[in-house]
């Protein structure tokens, strides 16, 4: 149902044409979007993407989930555009002090590594976009996770928005309602929202994103409650940690919906895919099927691939990610 139209009303013609035009447009973007866009241009582009990222998520397993969240915090602002990896000018304040990104987005020195290492290799050929596409592939995959085939052929914004980032990346805090509504308005599925949100059998979280939940819900093992709080107090905290997965929180796997169903779900928007909605049933599916789960995960990563993407003259092909050319 388009938002603001009831299922038994007629849509006025300028308004249906305006909202075809929307959909055609966003079409014809991804499908510009290629598996083969490099092999002519940079055949040695996904190489050396894959050596970097498994050469830092083997060095500090933690890194996997930081670049899979960079990859989720950029197409989720503004389209997946690399906005989150530029720095603040004196002409727009960026993504990266917005607040569900201060202080906890990670994992960009890497970016600057891996953009280095490809530029060495093709200059100004390979978008900094794609690569932290291809990025949060090869952690997950690195991690023990399943592989798919990333689609290529973003470009870079040219310009980041603070005001976006904190309206459009969803809290933890976040109710089920509102993380189906800010999927959806992404374009993407309820089941994307599930299969996504396994993205948190890997990473951690900060003790401030999660002390209300583990003081305050019932809906939590008191056990695993307890064993949070002794790193976690009721006021302050800063600086504290605990890994989202508390089963395997460095193997990327479907232990996470397990987790949700012994009540241990980290944050109070983990619990809400099991705590008496309608995911339950998804959630009861991936904790007993990783294959299922595999196979969801990696459709609903190429999807959210898609968000807004940038192609042909569109955008730019940035040399520094952090800045715009």
């Amino acid at each position: 149902m388009i938002m603001g139209f009831s299922g038994g009303s007629v849509v006025p013609p300028a308004v249906a044409t305006a909202i075809l035009l929307l959909l055609g447009l966003a079409a014809a973007a991804s499908a510009q979007l290629s598996a083969t866009f490099y092999d002519a241009s940079c055949p040695s582009a996904l190489a050396t993407i894959k050596s970097a990222v498994t050469a830092a998520v083997s060095k500090e397993p933690r890194m996997g989930a930081s670049l899979l969240r960079l990859h989720f915090h950029d197409c989720f602002v503004q389209g997946c555009d690399a906005s989150v990896l530029l720095a603040d000018t004196a002409n727009f304040t960026g993504e990266q002090t917005a607040f569900p990104n201060a202080n906890s987005i990670r994992g960009l020195d890497v970016i600057d590594t891996v953009k280095a290492q490809v530029e060495a290799v093709c200059t100004q050929i390979v978008s900094c976009a794609d690569i932290l596409a291809v990025a949060a592939r090869d952690s997950v995959v690195t991690l023990g996770g399943p592989s798919y085939t990333v689609p290529l052929g973003r470009r870079d914004s040219t310009t980041a928005s603070l005001s976006l980032a904190n309206n459009d990346l969803p809290p933890p805090t976040s109710d089920l309602a509102d993380l189906v509504g800010n999927f959806s308005r992404k374009g993407l599925s309820t089941t994307d929202m599930v299969a996504l949100s396994g993205a948190h059998t890997i990473g951690q979280a900060a003790c401030t994103n999660f002390q209300s939940r583990i003081y305050g819900e019932s809906n939590i093992n008191a056990a695993y409650a307890a064993s949070l709080q002794a790193n976690c107090p009721q006021s302050g905290g800063d600086g504290n940690f605990a890994p989202l997965d508390v089963a395997t929180p460095n193997a990327f796997d479907n232990a996470y919906y397990g987790n949700l169903v012994s009540q241990q779900g980290l944050l109070h928007s983990d619990q809400q895919l099991l705590n008496g909605g309608s995911t339950d049933a998804l959630v009861s599916t991936y904790a007993s099927s990783a294959t299922q789960f595999s196979a969801d995960f990696a459709a609903a990563m190429v999807s959210m691939g898609n968000i807004g993407v940038l192609t042909g003259s569109q955008g730019q092909i940035r040399l520094n990610c952090a800045k715009v050319n």
